[in-house]
Order: C-alpha cells, then sequence, then structure tokens
C-alpha cells in the first residue's frame, strides 16, 4: 500500500468537502435564479391578463 498517498488525505477530503460545498451552492444558485425568474414571467402575464381585462370591461 501506498503510505505515502495517506498522509496526506486529510487534505484530499477537505478539497473534496470543499468542492463537494461549491458544486452545492452552485446549484442552489442556479435554482434561486430559476424561481425568480418564473416568478417575474408570471407575474408579466398576471398583469397582461389584467389589462386584457380591464379592456373587455370597458
Amino acid at each position: 500500500m501506498n503510505w505515502k498517498a495517506l498522509e496526506h488525505m486529510p487534505l484530499l477530503l477537505y478539497i473534496l468537502a470543499a468542492k463537494t460545498l461549491i458544486l452545492c451552492l452552485a446549484f442552489a444558485g442556479v435554482k434561486i435564479y430559476q424561481r425568480k425568474r418564473l416568478e417575474a414571467k408570471q407575474q408579466k402575464l398576471e398583469a397582461e391578463r389584467r389589462k386584457q381585462a380591464e379592456k373587455k370591461d370597458n
């Protein structure tokens, strides 16, 4: 067994944990961005529906 590699194991685990954390934060950021974009699109559609309803009433 390569014992030299085992000496660096804690460092490798920290690097793996940091990489995992960065990936999780990136995916969470993408999900938040997509949700905000979808909400903005829905608000825009609702505003258009209100305008059309007002035109029908007048």
